[in-house]
């Protein structure tokens, strides 16, 4: 006890950077990205792809019209197959924007950088009264 006390400052500030650390974490998972109606100008002005990562189950129930389903798990193998204009806009849209975010960064990182989350994921589609369509 007699270290907090004595040190509390240090504490402080260690604290206080690991909030900076984190905060673009933070952000990502919540915000950030590409909203509804950006990305229905995306892919109406720019011929957007769009990837949906989520499972093949979850695809069947209701996607984005004409998404093209490759699950998160298999995004790095199968990108460059469907998307082979690297120059192209792709927009990744999961449930919710969690797995899409991670998506993003695979998708970067294999060279897309045109690629965009969509914020709040199909959640955030549907609320935009945006078409679902289901298999």
């Amino acid at each position: 006890m007699k270290f907090v006390i004595d040190n509390w400052t240090l504490i402080a500030v260690a604290l206080a950077s690991a909030g900076m650390l984190f905060w673009p974490v933070i952000k990502g998972a919540t915000g950030g990205g590409l909203d509804a109606a950006q990305a229905v100008q995306l892919i109406n002005r720019e011929k957007a792809v769009v990837i949906d990562v989520c499972e093949a189950n979850e695809y069947a129930a209701g996607h984005v019209g004409g998404a093209k389903n490759i699950p998160l798990n298999q995004l790095e193998e199968k990108l460059a197959g469907v998307v082979k204009n690297k120059a192209l806009p792709v927009i990744l849209v999961c449930q919710s924007g969690a797995r899409s975010n991670r998506a993003l960064a695979i998708a970067k990182k294999l060279g897309y950088e045109q690629a965009q989350s969509l914020a709040g994921g199909l959640g955030a589609w549907r609320t935009a009264n945006l078409p679902v369509e289901r298999d």
